[in-house]
């Protein structure tokens, strides 16, 4: 029997559409069509008006580099696994934050304001520095 994983999300009926896209190495956000903001992670309103006039739409893959942190201990499979890793918070070019994994990258060779671009583990979205 194989240890759990906590690296996988659930997939819902709501959230399948952005799994199958990710998985296909494709991101999505939601747009709000009331007051035109991009959110992540993806909802069925909007986090500012609360508008339910939401849709999908893709997202250009870029971001730059908000915050971050290297993992060295993680007990969590896969996790123990995978470390040192770096997890970050980085700031999408359609305006909304995500929480992702960077790789590529270790964790001295990182600056705030740094240009990612996303690749895709597994199914899952993750960045890497671009160029």
């Amino acid at each position: 029997m194989s240890a759990p994983r906590f690296d996988v999300p659930e997939a819902d009926a709501f959230t399948r559409t952005y799994w199958d896209a990710a998985a296909e190495g494709r991101l999505l956000i939601r747009r709000c069509g009331a007051c035109g903001r991009a959110h992540h992670y993806p909802r069925e309103f909007c986090p500012f008006c609360w508008s339910e006039d939401v849709a999908w739409e893709p997202a250009s893959g870029r971001a730059v580099l908000y915050t971050w942190s290297v993992v060295h201990r993680n007990d969590l499979p896969p996790f123990g696994e995978r470390t040192p890793y770096v997890a970050a918070v980085v700031d999408l070019a359609e305006g909304p934050r995500m929480m992702t994994e960077v790789v590529g990258a270790g964790g001295s060779t990182l600056r705030a304001g740094m240009e990612l671009e996303v690749a895709f583990r597994e199914g899952t979205p993750v960045f890497r520095p671009r160029g």
